[in-house]
């Protein structure tokens, strides 16, 4: 299922930032002990993809730690691949653009949304499967909504 990979790297992120890992070994076995079974190769992937880098630790051993967001220029390139990976519907309601996704995938959609920092874009609130995207003062859902149709009929 697709939101495998996300949930993987959301616990990930979460774990990195709780733990001193020293390891992908470490790493996998923390994941493990939340029930996840994630092979070598699939951890060295996803530390690449978070950006997570060895740090030096308060103990003067290097763990893994995140670097800063890559940036909302690069999440706006990630936002349309997530876009269309996992949005069904846009619609439009006063200053809200209305994404539908299939059950447990709108907390993806409106994180890549929250990261990729649009401009008009004040808030996203995420459902099971649905994202309402609150549009700023002065713009309408229906402009806003038009956006992520445009996103979501784009080439890849």
């Amino acid at each position: 299922m697709p939101t495998d990979k996300l949930e993987r790297q959301q616990l990930l992120r979460r774990l990195l930032a709780e733990h001193d890992l020293r390891s992908q070994a470490e790493v996998r076995s923390v994941l493990a002990a939340h029930g996840l079974d994630a092979h070598q190769a699939t951890v060295s992937r996803d530390l690449d993809e978070l950006g997570a880098v060895k740090v030096r630790g308060a103990g003067g051993e290097l763990i893994y730690r995140l670097t800063a967001e890559p940036g909302p220029g690069h999440a706006r390139s990630r936002l349309d691949e997530v876009l269309r990976q996992f949005v069904t519907s846009v619609r439009s309601s006063s200053n809200l653009a209305v994404l539908r996704t299939p059950p447990a995938c709108a907390n993806p959609v409106a994180s890549a949304i929250d990261l990729a920092e649009l401009p008009g874009v004040l808030a996203t609130v995420s459902g099971d499967d649905t994202v309402l995207v609150v549009a700023e003062d002065g713009i309408p859902g229906a402009e806003l909504a038009e956006r992520f149709r445009a996103k979501l009929s784009a080439a890849p």
